[in-house]
């Protein structure tokens, strides 16, 4: 079977004696591991999450796509069932020690709930940079929580402190083998829930307990089935570990998902992916947004990154390897995601879904030279357009354009404005300049005179942009521009015009002419500080 870059297939698995509590990786244990998942306590707080069907999802990529909704369970996450199976089996006299964990913040909401409903102290401790939406669901559930450092294992090291000096009971939120089990019972249910012939599984890895125990289980009952493990391009640490045969630690993990931000993987779940998993591949940050996009199409829910990660793989891997007509099952294990990151989200996605390029030009400084421009991308829509006068000799312009056909049409587009003449470098997958360079073009321009600014506000449709362009005409300079696609039914654009006082009546009726919405800024005091 062909793979692509990122996709990492293992052929034979490389069993390690690593030192750890519970071996229960090794064949001749699969069947005690089975039986534990059957005997998990979970069910007091988790629901039987659905298995539901993405018609959009499926119908675009020629195959049953079928998700599973662990976002639907009460704490927006499938932690809960680890974290509640862990604490219902601890004895009377280790339950009245009260429990402690580390977490990025859903294992967090899992103890909590579980402690409260068992009667027991908990405390949480959680990286500074978790959501705030998690942190307060941990209070909600009565948790005492600790914020330290920067990653989950920061809070680890802070959390096995804590565990010491006041003689908490640690609920691991990964390696332990009972969390491992709570976690298996999704793959029970899956199994129960679709009889039909299932291609593959697409599992979220962090630190591997939710993979080791669906990938268990399964295979302990249908082993032709492939399970394949998806990780962020920035902390990918199974897929390293795997890689070296034994646990690695990462230097860096990236935190915008940060459900799945450890440095290092287990031992018990290590051996359980080298064993049950079949293949591993990472996706980026631009694929995770695209994959929350199509879901929210399919079932109008909004997942947390870490939620997106297996549509995400998905998506790489179909394409990678062509196939048509098969089912597949992905794991939705969250939905705790801050509102504020939503437009973080937005503004990604279509560059994921390689529904929108980011390309940079070089243009005459003169009158006309946009509408040119805009002509030479044909009726594309344009999604942002951004440029300040600089000088008399070029503009730099910064702009995203719609597409329908993906990575073709990108080098299609590419080499026809270069043929038109102009230079221009395609910034599609350029981080700096999607993070920070598309909101830093302008600043003051000290060579025009007789700026005035205007706010426009017109219908948004394909074309729309050249429409407006070709209104305005070429009779004065445009000195400013700035253009970006809300997603609204009206476009919104900030535009600065170069005219001599002399002709401000001529401007003023060609405005009104021209119909549409606008005001003038010329005033505004934040364009007098940053623009003027």
């Amino acid at each position: 079977m062909a793979v692509c870059e990122g996709i990492r297939p293992i052929a034979t698995p490389s069993p390690q004696n690593f030192a750890g509590a519970a071996r229960l990786c090794d064949n001749r244990r699969m069947n005690d591991f089975t039986e534990q998942v059957d005997r998990a306590r979970v069910y007091d707080v988790a629901i039987e999450s659905p298995l539901e069907l993405a018609p959009v999802l499926s119908q675009r990529l020629g195959n049953r796509v079928l998700l599973k909704r662990e976002d639907l369970q009460s704490v927006f996450s499938f932690k809960l069932r680890g974290a509640y199976n862990k604490i219902a089996h601890l004895s009377d006299a280790d339950a009245a020690r009260g429990v402690i964990c580390s977490s990025a913040g859903n294992h967090a909401q899992g103890v909590a709930l579980a402690a409260q409903r068992r009667g027991v102290r908990a405390v949480v401790v959680m990286p500074v940079t978790t959501p705030a939406i998690k942190v307060n669901a941990v209070r909600g559930y009565g948790g005492e929580v600790v914020l330290h450092g920067d990653s989950y294992d920061d809070a680890y090291a802070k959390a096995c402190e804590l565990m010491d000096k006041e003689g908490l009971v640690f609920i691991h939120p990964f390696d332990d083998p009972q969390v491992i089990a709570g976690q298996g019972t999704i793959g029970r249910e899956l199994l129960r829930q679709c009889q039909d012939d299932i291609y593959a599984v697409f599992v979220p890895i962090g630190g591997g307990g939710l993979i080791a125990g669906i990938a268990t289980y399964i295979k302990a009952h249908r082993p032709e089935i492939r399970i394949v493990g998806v990780e962020p391009e920035d902390s990918a640490a199974m897929r390293e570990s795997i890689d070296a045969g034994k646990p690695v630690t990462l230097e860096h993990v990236g935190i915008f998902a940060d459900g799945v931000a450890v440095k290092r993987v287990g031992d018990n779940t290590l051996r359980a992916c080298q064993q049950y998993v079949d293949e591993f591949m990472t996706v980026d940050t631009d694929q995770i947004c695209a994959a929350i996009r199509d879901i929210f199409e399919d079932t109008r829910s909004i997942v947390e990154p870490a939620g997106g990660l297996a549509v995400a793989g998905l998506k790489k891997y179909l394409a990678a390897n062509k196939l048509r007509g098969k089912t597949f099952i992905t794991i939705n294990c969250g939905a705790n995601v801050n509102f504020d990151r939503l437009r973080h989200i937005a503004e990604r996605a279509a560059v994921g879904e390689q529904t929108e390029m980011l390309l940079a030009a070089e243009i005459p400084e003169e009158p006309g030279s946009f509408r040119s421009f805009c002509e030479a991308l044909g009726r594309r829509g344009v999604t942002e357009f951004n440029y300040r006068y600089n000088n008399n000799s070029a503009a730099h312009i910064f702009v995203g354009v719609q597409l329908t056909d993906g990575l073709a049409e990108r080098e299609q587009l590419l080499a026809s404005l270069r043929a038109a003449g102009y230079p221009v470098a395609d910034l599609s997958d350029n981080e700096m300049a999607k993070l920070h360079v598309r909101h830093m073009v302008g600043g003051p321009s000290s060579g025009v005179r007789n700026e005035r600014l205007f706010r426009f506000e017109f219908p948004e449709r394909p074309g729309a942009l050249i429409d407006f362009l070709q209104a305005i005409g070429t009779d004065w300079n445009i000195s400013l521009f700035h253009y970006r696609n809300h997603g609204s039914d009206f476009g919104r654009i900030l535009a600065g015009i170069d005219v001599p006082e002399e002709e401000t009546d001529e401007l003023e009726a060609h405005l009104a002419e021209l119909g549409y919405a606008h005001w003038e800024e010329s005033d505004n005091p934040a364009y007098a500080m940053f623009l003027r």
